[in-house]
């Protein structure tokens, strides 16, 4: 159900009303990969949207796409397969491509999308390797399109507000940030646990929540990083991708980040941060709606409610506004080059069982664009 009221407006999470763009005025998309979370959460995204209207959908299974395509509205010539995608390239009303598909073909298709002119909204991680990542940066460059990493996390209101309440001092500095992302894997022929699709396992899809969690929460780039993996012996799931990976982080402010992601334990989410006047709490953290944030002082315990918002429809509507006013993105792909660089630390610490050294960057938000200013959708 749309959030959409009868003055054409969208009612955004503190009450206030953003206008509803006319679907001319609108970023046309096309949506890349038609899986559980094109399904599940970007249709819906797209309805809840003041910005941005989806146009088009790319598909491996045109039977399957042509079906959904009708359900939304859309007609079949608006349905491609892989082959025909360039094909895209002659609508003017596509002006960008959302791609959800196996980290490995990140690049491709960003590469084939910059080629034809059309504007880049990527699924994290941005690739499978920091050669990829930067690879498709450039190619965005090159073309003169823009990219951005889809990092919902860092639009989400519940986020923003941790963010501004260690930000404001109120609990002087941060010492310890403690970060969770668990969840079972239990098919062994999803695409996840193959390296040649996936690129690595836990640490690559629900551990990378808990890195750039950090370093948007800090502001700040991790210098130092220190990790162990581990998969359990016999486990037919994972002969090619890890099971678990616990990994360290250390940050000029001399704040400790310790992170633990999993595909072999039950569902648990959640980040707490220790600091000189009290604890911060989001738990769960990394979900798509009911979201807490809890600050615990040594006088009280307080909740800072934030209504339900559409995190895809924020960050859709973010990129649709970079789109429109040529503004770099909060999060572009060089916020996702940065975690692949960590990330590949990481998986280098875990095989020479030492620390491993980072490029040291001082200053905050080194790779983000400007930030986000519109509020959240809520969910209805």
């Amino acid at each position: 159900m749309s959030d959409k009221t009868k003055d054409n407006t969208v009612k955004d999470y503190d009450g206030t009303k953003t206008p509803l763009q006319t679907p001319d005025e609108r970023v046309g998309y096309a949506v890349i990969g038609l899986g559980d979370l094109t399904e599940e959460e970007l249709y819906p995204a797209f309805g809840r949207s003041a910005r941005s209207r989806l146009v088009a959908l790319v598909s491996g299974d045109k039977e399957k796409a042509t079906i959904q395509a009708r359900q939304l509205g859309l007609k079949d010539s608006d349905v491609y397969d892989y082959d025909h995608f360039e094909e895209l390239e002659k609508r003017d009303d596509v002006q960008a491509v959302f791609i959800v598909l196996p980290n490995s073909l990140h690049r491709e298709y960003t590469e084939r999308a910059a080629k034809i002119g059309k504007h880049v909204l990527c699924e994290k991680p941005l690739s499978v390797s920091v050669a990829d990542a930067e690879a498709m940066v450039e190619a965005c460059k090159a073309a003169n399109v823009l990219l951005m990493t889809a990092y919902r996390i860092q639009y989400t209101p519940h986020h923003q507000a941790a963010r501004e309440i260690l930000d404001n001092g109120k609990l002087g500095r941060a010492k310890l940030m403690t970060a969770v992302d668990v969840q079972t894997e239990p098919n062994e022929g999803q695409w996840r646990l193959k390296a040649k699709l996936a690129g690595g396992g836990s640490l690559l899809d629900v551990g990378l929540y808990c890195l750039n969690t950090a370093r948007f929460l800090t502001g700040e780039e991790p210098y130092e990083v220190f990790a162990y993996t581990h998969s359990t012996e016999g486990d037919p799931r994972f002969t090619e991708v890890e099971e678990s990976v616990q990994f360290t982080l250390r940050f000029p402010s001399g704040l400790i980040s310790s992170n633990f992601c999993s595909y072999g334990t039950s569902k648990h989410r959640s980040l707490r941060v220790l600091a000189e006047k009290g604890n911060l709490l989001l738990d769960p953290a990394f979900d798509y709606t009911n979201l807490r944030l809890i600050r615990d002082t040594e006088t009280e315990v307080t909740e800072t409610l934030v209504k339900e918002v559409d995190q895809f429809a924020l960050e859709i509507d973010h990129f649709s506004e970079c789109v429109q006013t040529g503004q770099q993105p909060y999060t572009p792909g060089e916020e996702g080059v940065q975690d692949q660089r960590i990330m590949e630390a990481i998986y280098r610490s875990a095989k020479e069982g030492r620390p491993v050294q980072l490029e040291r960057f001082e200053g905050r938000d080194v790779f983000r664009g400007k930030a986000p200013t519109q509020p959240g959708r809520e969910r209805s």
